[in-house]
């Protein structure tokens, strides 16, 4: 971009965030360029977001409080026996838009992907396993369901599967997945073939 180092810099840089190309990061940085306010606005909460926010202590999605446990840890209404597994903090806001699910959650940080060298180390599943020993010791006769709700790839399903082995050798765990299958609204014309597979073998009786 006309030479210059630093705007070559500041589009390399913005073209790594997911969904920006080349031609988006050259229009934010006429942008940031054009609003000088904006580039020191930007800043101060990029400095403010690395300074306060960190992993709850308990599900490791993000947090500022001073407790070190997030907003949905520290809600003493919702059901402490029902954990619903997803792979990244984003997805919490998706699974508490849908309005049905009042339980706690824990974030992986992922999912099992050899070809990117994740492995189960890698993952906060430890602590998963953990976090359930701690409240089956604490109240020996609960009953605790665990939701699978990741991604339906290869890796979503290989940690899946990896997760229900490890937990379901646990007295008094159930562990459960997210039902798929033909999306409301949608035509049959138009639904590929795994979904369909999906669809009829979680059918429902009416």
């Amino acid at each position: 971009m006309l030479h210059i180092a630093s705007l070559e810099k500041l589009i390399h840089e913005l073209a790594q965030l997911p969904g920006v190309g080349p031609k988006t990061a050259q229009r934010l940085t006429h942008f940031i360029l054009k609003k000088p306010h904006y580039s020191k606005n930007l800043r101060a909460a990029l400095e403010l977001v690395e300074s306060s926010i960190r992993f709850c202590s308990q599900c490791f999605s993000y947090t500022d409080e001073a407790q070190g446990l997030c907003h949905y840890c520290l809600n003493s209404k919702r059901n402490d026996h029902l954990i619903c597994v997803v792979e990244e903090p984003e997805n919490i806001s998706q699974i508490e838009a849908s309005g049905a699910f009042d339980g706690r959650f824990h974030v992986l940080h992922g999912a099992i992907s050899p070809l990117e060298g994740l492995s189960p180390e890698d993952l906060k599943i430890k602590e998963l396993v953990e976090r359930i020993d701690q409240l089956l010791t604490q109240q020996p006769q609960s009953k605790i369901e665990v939701i699978l709700a990741l991604d339906s790839d290869l890796e979503g399903d290989s940690t899946m599967l990896y997760l229900a082995k490890v937990l379901g050798q646990k007295n008094n765990v159930q562990v459960s997945r997210l039902a798929q299958g033909v999306p409301i609204g949608s035509h049959l014309d138009y639904v590929d073939h795994r979904t369909l597979s999906r669809a009829l073998e979680n059918r429902v009786t009416l």
